[in-house]
């Protein structure tokens, strides 16, 4: 028989609660104690890298929704070699060895000054300097442009010559550089435009040297007064209902939108809402993509279902072709 366990004192039960107290409040495995509760932004995504130079690379990354950013740190290795403030998300580094594979990786900084964990690791590698080259390449030829809605542009040009050969093209909107992309390129589509305005481009090569052309005659053109977005919306969508232990799934499949940069996050909506939101943590798709997500029980119901992504430049892109499919009719 156990015994009656004996009276705690109060001086006891007070001592008992103040060491309950001081656990409860001690943040085990949590944010530092100077936080004030806040977490750091998240890393960085949709970062890419691109030679532009055998001594320089163009680093690229998707804005942050964050309202707290305040700018992005961008390493090679562990090195800082840029600070860019939250308005951009691209910048060119340089003065970089010749021939040699760098890795570069982007963080976040808050107001507050928290910076954030390091994005994925991204590898371009400068072409080998060339010797005594001093003939800059020929300037890109035909420039052509139309607006992609109210927030895009489509840009495509002819290749520019180069006794060495081209390394990168440069994309300027006015007088100033907004992008690169690869030699091998010769069209773009240039995303975080504003709505009914009228822009000016230019293009210009860069060979290995950093011997840079003349701009090619420039296309003008005005963004939409709407939001349609034809070019940043993803193409080839399907949509079809598949069946696993009595329960109905949609799974959704298109193929990501040409926009420079990586495009990590969608919106699907559902029957006019949103339903979820699907955002890539690795390396995303660029080719085709497919998504699968609960429909519910009941057979017999049809949905109607559409997606859009979050571009780069950290604004959405317009919504893809609706689909109708019914739970349990396969598409």
């Amino acid at each position: 028989m156990r015994g009656v366990p004996p009276a705690v004192s109060p001086r006891r039960l007070l001592a008992l609660c103040g060491i309950l107290l001081l656990l409860a409040s001690c943040r085990w495995g949590g944010a530092d104690e100077d936080d004030g509760g806040e977490r750091p932004p998240g890393a960085p995504t949709g970062v890419t890298a691109e030679a532009g130079s055998a001594t320089s690379v163009h680093v690229m990354w998707n804005a942050a929704a964050d309202a707290r950013v305040s700018r992005y740190e961008v390493y090679r290795g562990t090195t800082k070699v840029g600070d860019v403030p939250a308005s951009e998300h691209m910048v060119d580094v340089t003065r970089l060895r010749p021939g040699t594979s760098h890795v570069f990786t982007v963080r976040a900084r808050d107001h507050d000054g928290r910076l954030g964990p390091r994005s994925r690791e991204v590898r371009a590698k400068t072409p080998a300097a060339a010797a005594a080259d001093d003939t800059a390449p020929t300037r890109p030829a035909d420039l052509e442009g139309r607006a992609a809605g109210s927030r895009a542009a489509q840009l495509s040009w002819s290749a520019a010559t180069d006794d060495r050969g081209v390394v990168s093209y440069d994309v300027y909107q006015g007088g100033t550089k907004i992008h690169s992309v690869g030699g091998n390129q010769t069209a773009t589509v240039v995303t975080g435009l504003r709505p009914g305005t009228r822009y000016a481009f230019t293009v210009r090569a860069r060979d290995a040297a950093d011997n840079l052309s003349p701009a090619g005659s420039a296309v003008r053109l005005t963004t939409a007064g709407g939001a349609d977005g034809r070019a940043t919306s993803p193409t080839g969508f399907r949509a079809a209902s598949e069946e696993s232990e009595g329960a109905y799934y949609l799974v959704l499949d298109w193929v990501p939108p040409r926009v420079d940069g990586v495009v990590t996050e969608y919106e699907v909506r559902l029957d006019g809402r949103v339903a979820t939101s699907l955002v890539y943590g690795g390396d995303a798709p660029r080719d085709r993509a497919t998504y699968r997500f609960y429909a519910g029980r009941e057979p017999g119901v049809t949905h109607r279902v559409r997606i859009r992504a979050m571009l780069p430049d950290g604004t959405w892109g317009g919504f893809s072709a609706e689909r109708a499919v019914t739970t349990g009719g396969g598409g």
